[in-house]
């Protein structure tokens, strides 16, 4: 087997080894343009510039496909972050809320400045509703 035949075999393992650890489907495309590229070395191995020439337009053509396959699989939902993620979830009153006067909440861990537009007694749960700034909304938990 022809040197450059161990070279393209090399370069496939090579991205195919990328891929496995960036699993992001972008060097599986050059991973099979390689693996193209030394199947047609072996049989024509003088062909260099073919050889690259076969390797840049099988890219050319598997990496929109590739993406546009991982796009498909691998559908994500929006992660809600920061305190957006509090937003419906279930606190602890650690301060008794009046809807006059703004009490304490203990929400994963965290305690909110909280308000009520009813009482809500200390040791009850409350479920909050929105967030501005600083201060969370809430309302007894049923």
């Amino acid at each position: 087997m022809p040197n450059i035949v161990w070279i393209w075999l090399a370069t496939f393992v090579v991205f195919l080894i990328l891929e496995v650890l960036t699993p992001s489907m972008l060097f599986i495309g050059f991973s099979l343009s390689a693996l193209v590229s030394g199947v047609f070395a072996y049989f024509f191995p003088e062909s260099y510039y073919w050889q690259i020439g076969i390797f840049i337009v099988v890219s050319a053509i598997l990496l929109p496909l590739t993406r546009k396959m991982a796009k498909r699989f691998t559908k994500e939902s929006p992660q809600i972050t920061n305190v957006d993620a509090i937003i419906g979830k279930v606190g602890l009153v650690i301060k008794t809320i009046d809807p006059d006067k703004a009490g304490q909440i203990k929400v994963n861990g965290e305690i909110w400045r909280a308000v009520s537009e009813e009482l809500i007694q200390e040791h009850e749960k409350a479920t909050i509703l929105k967030i501005i700034g600083t201060t969370v909304y809430v309302e007894k938990k049923l």
